[in-house]
């Protein structure tokens, strides 16, 4: 995977009803803070009009090779090469064939024939039309080129078929756009995560648990693959898809999690625990269902392992990294979490604030004291998590206990 920093794009615009998911793609690269440079093609201006994407730009829209506010009427070299990236979204099957042939008849062809930046395409069109044989040697040739190829999805689609062609959804345009202009600071490097939380069985319908949707988690292992790192994921119940590039591992309970954790601990290089642990569990688990009869049912809970202080206390310890959610003296608690567990780093948050939520914020601690995270996605926190870590790794100088 090639990777390259993004502050501007350009992004190209062909006829295809997946134009007006162009619209809120432009609104969610503004809110990362990227400039958007929009070029239309004439068919594209007959689904939604230039307006709409000047407002939410807040750029001009260009739409004519002849623009005449272009001042030396190059808009097709000046556009390529004032952005780091040039995404068409929807790139239609027209489009697609004229980038394989070097075609240049209108301003957004041209500007892709003549660009220095990467060049990515989302296809947007038919099943039929995208199964076409002509439309696959396109894509193969297109890859070929270096050409990225972003999709597309399989669904409904406006004709009423259902299959392959339909433009990928803004959101995971946007992601794809940003993994890949993540540094790879962690190439080479094994990352052993746990997530969500455990259940500890008190007969077979009934379980102690934590609050956790496993969202950090699984952020942080998505992130670190986007930085080149080799990642085992081990996963408490959660609704959430793995990381397609994860060495994931599924566990119900707190000892099953660390002896998964003891199991593929040998040749990581980091071990970030994100799992919300049950801290305790039945001392005795029924074997069929505890019937209701209006009694007070007494448990006798013990301890569950702590599975951060075992992996953190062994003599060959990978870089240790933990999680503190508190209710209270956030600061105060996870500091002192760090030093009784002997960590070089912790992640503490608000509990009421991050549980389950898709956004929240972070405070790292360190050796050399805190380091917030403001309010951001949790791929975007996971991803500062990852490179404040890289950093600690990087400077052998820099004191890692305390």
């Amino acid at each position: 995977m090639s990777h390259y920093s993004i502050k501007k794009l350009l992004l190209g615009v062909t006829g295809g009803i997946a134009a007006y998911k162009a619209a809120e793609l432009v609104r969610l690269l503004t809110k990362q803070d990227i400039d958007v440079q929009v070029v239309m093609t004439a068919a594209a201006t007959q689904f939604i009009t230039p307006v709409t994407f000047q407002a939410l730009s807040g750029n001009p829209v260009y739409t004519d090779l002849w623009q005449p506010d272009v001042g030396n009427g190059m808009a097709h070299i000046d556009l390529s090469r004032q952005v780091d990236a040039i995404l068409v979204a929807p790139a239609s099957a027209d489009f697609l064939s004229k980038l394989v042939h070097g075609a240049a008849d209108d301003l957004l062809s041209t500007l892709c024939l003549a660009r220095d930046c990467k060049l990515l395409v989302a296809p947007a069109m038919n099943q039929q039309m995208w199964h076409n044989p002509a439309t696959q040697r396109n894509i193969r040739q297109l890859q070929h080129d270096g050409i990225t190829v972003l999709g597309p999805a399989s669904g409904a689609q406006a004709c009423g078929e259902t299959g392959l062609g339909r433009m990928l959804e803004p959101e995971e345009l946007l992601e794809r756009l940003l993994a890949r202009a993540q540094p790879q600071l962690l190439t080479g490097k094994r990352i052993l995560i746990t997530a969500g939380p455990t259940q500890e069985a008190i007969d077979p319908v009934r379980a102690i648990t934590n609050h956790s949707s496993g969202k950090m988690g699984y952020s942080i292992a998505r992130a670190a693959i986007e930085m080149g790192a080799e990642v085992t994921l081990v996963s408490g119940p959660v609704a959430l898809t793995a990381p397609a590039n994860a060495r994931t591992l599924y566990v119900t309970s707190a000892n099953e999690m660390l002896t998964a954790v003891e199991n593929n601990l040998q040749g990581q290089d980091i071990f970030i625990s994100v799992a919300a642990v049950a801290d305790y569990r039945p001392q005795q688990t029924s074997t069929s269902k505890i019937k209701k009869n209006g009694t007070p049912l007494t448990l006798t809970l013990e301890a569950n392992p702590d599975i951060l202080a075992t992996v953190a206390s062994r003599p060959d310890a990978p870089f240790c990294v933990g999680f503190a959610a508190e209710s209270e003296n956030l600061l105060q608690y996870a500091e002192e979490k760090r030093r009784r567990k002997h960590l070089p780093l912790i992640a503490a948050n608000i509990a009421s604030e991050a549980l389950g939520q898709d956004e929240s914020s972070l405070v790292l601690i360190d050796a050399q004291g805190s380091h917030p995270l403001p309010l951001a996605p949790k791929i975007t926190l996971a991803r500062g998590l990852l490179q404040h870590i890289a950093a600690m790794l990087d400077n052998p100088t820099r004191k890692i206990h305390s």
